[in-house]
């Protein structure tokens, strides 16, 4: 072979080594990493009292830092009742959140617990301890909460808005003892990343410092409501966004543990994008899920927490009476 010849073939074989590489690290790039499944591993409360103790022992974990109102929350009628609720509130949120609509379900009859998520709650509201949050830990956190549920009730319902969609979704996914799963507006996607790079941009965060931004850049600590973190971090985000992608792979599989699912769309959501929520329902239906959806139309103008009557611009007159409904099958 001449010289030319043989400079030629290496400079192809150059390039064609450079876009295999090139698009090797597109495509891990845009598969999300660390999505493998996180086991359940049940141990629900037998009765009662034991339901009782383990809530004690879910107080006992909580940090001296906590705001009283934020600790969790047992509205109990004394005895085990037909229906126990567990109502998990949303990122950077706390308790407070779900107070009213847990008051409305506990004049049903229902037993109700509102444990605040892992590092949330705490008095001083400009903490950066959310920031430490994990998917593992949001798991471990919907495993004791259903584990709790199982004393308090004899069928348990678990509902849960954004980050707590996502919790509820993993629930609803590998615990077969959950009788209906509500998952409102679950952060499996942001509205302002594209839905092919939702991966991407997960995994690139996670590599990145942890940067800690104003959920509102101009009202900054003045934002409503008064209780819960006005700053959010890119890392916990990374994490939330994690465990959806682990009920998305985990339902690729198998179909859901939950007995019942109700999956509710806030169409005019400007931070949640409905679009990854749809396709996790899709998969749900491949497995011919016991599954329905509630869908809140856009010119409701509704917030994306459209739970807390703190929020502004706020429909709980319509909301609340909705999500009664479908959870008194």
């Amino acid at each position: 072979m001449a010289q030319g010849q043989a400079h030629s073939v290496r400079k192809w074989w150059y390039i064609l080594l450079i876009s295999c590489l090139m698009i090797a690290t597109v495509l891990m790039i845009l598969t999300p990493w660390k999505s493998g499944h996180i086991a359940a591993h049940p141990q629900p409360a037998q009765n009662y009292t034991e339901a009782l103790h383990l809530v004690e022992l879910l107080r006992a974990e909580e940090p001296q830092e906590m705001d009283p109102l934020n600790r969790a929350k047992l509205m109990t009628h004394g005895n085990k009742t037909d229906r126990a609720i567990i109502l998990v509130h949303g990122y950077t949120s706390d308790p407070q959140q779900f107070q009213e609509l847990g008051s409305r379900f506990y004049a049903l009859g229902y037993n109700v617990l509102i444990a605040p998520l892992p590092h949330h709650g705490l008095a001083d509201r400009m903490n950066d301890t959310h920031a430490l949050l994990t998917a593992e830990e949001l798991a471990a956190y919907a495993n004791k909460t259903v584990d709790i549920a199982q004393g308090l009730g004899e069928k348990v319902i678990m509902m849960g808005i954004s980050a707590g969609g996502v919790t509820t979704a993993w629930a609803a996914q590998n615990r077969s003892d959950v009788d209906l799963a509500v998952i409102i507006s679950p952060a499996v996607g942001f509205k302002k990343i594209p839905t092919p790079l939702t991966a991407a941009a997960m995994n690139i965060y996670t590599l990145l410092p942890d940067a800690l931004e104003w959920w509102d850049p101009v009202l900054k600590e003045n934002v409503l409501p008064t209780h819960g973190n006005p700053k959010y971090s890119m890392h916990a985000l990374s994490q939330i966004l994690r465990l959806g992608f682990i009920v998305q792979a985990d339902a690729q599989l198998n179909p859901p543990a939950a007995k019942k699912m109700v999956i509710v769309f806030n169409a005019n959501d400007l931070m949640i994008n409905n679009e990854m929520t749809m396709k996790m329902v899709n998969q749900w239906k491949e497995h011919y899920a016991s599954l329905t959806t509630l869908e809140f139309p856009a010119n409701l103008k509704l917030p994306h927490d459209i739970i807390d009557p703190a929020q502004p611009d706020q429909r709980v007159d319509i909301v609340y009476p909705r999500l009664l409904e479908v959870v008194n099958w």
